[in-house]
């Protein structure tokens, strides 16, 4: 294996009768060229392959982790509750995890689609709580606006008091299993 050398989209890397194109790669008139900007690294072949040649490839330094866009559904973690909004961290979107901290609120509007004039933050949200919330827009330059407004979005993991995982047991309660004890939460449907 050769040293990582930096290649740009367009750079030619060698002619495809000497190499096999690897990922980051296409060819183009019998040469490959780079497709992506990151290393250049040449791989021999696998031992049992037919063709001998070796692998030309493009490795990305830093792969891109997914990011929030509206309309999608993200795993967060309740970091703040005040009165009007719970601030959140967002930890996945979709089943991607995200590698760069991306900050969401769920404001007391966006919590529940009927009722909305009667929803009380603190019983909705708990700091510490794993909730699935949908993307409605930007918001402001810190945060993501998100919404549990749909049945299927809400809590879906919390801990009581007493440092056990919670159970669902109606769609705005959660039960401790060692002390029995109910609370009050936004609680996702399971699909």
């Amino acid at each position: 294996m050769q040293l990582p050398d930096c290649k740009t989209p367009g750079e030619l890397l060698g002619r495809a009768s000497h190499y096999i194109a690897g990922p980051g790669t296409y060819i183009w008139d019998n040469k490959i060229y780079a497709c992506v900007v990151g290393f250049q690294r040449v791989m021999p072949p696998p031992p049992n392959a037919e063709d001998k040649r070796p692998v030309i490839e493009i490795i990305r330094e830093r792969q891109q982790g997914a990011v929030p866009k509206p309309g999608l559904v993200v795993t967060a973690k309740v970091t703040k509750v005040m009165s009007k909004m719970a601030s959140a961290d967002i930890m996945c979107v979709g089943s991607m995890a995200v590698k760069e901290k991306f900050s969401g609120i769920v404001r007391q509007q966006d919590v529940r689609a009927t009722e909305i004039d009667k929803v009380d933050m603190h019983t909705s949200f708990r700091p510490g709580d794993i909730i699935r919330a949908e993307v409605l827009s930007l918001g402001d330059a810190r945060s993501y606006y998100l919404s549990t407004a749909k049945n299927e979005l809400g809590v879906v993991s919390a801990t009581s008091v007493a440092g056990a995982a919670m159970i669902p047991v109606s769609w705005e309660e959660m039960q401790c299993p060692l002390t029995n004890q109910r609370e009050h939460r936004k609680v996702a449907k399971v699909v």
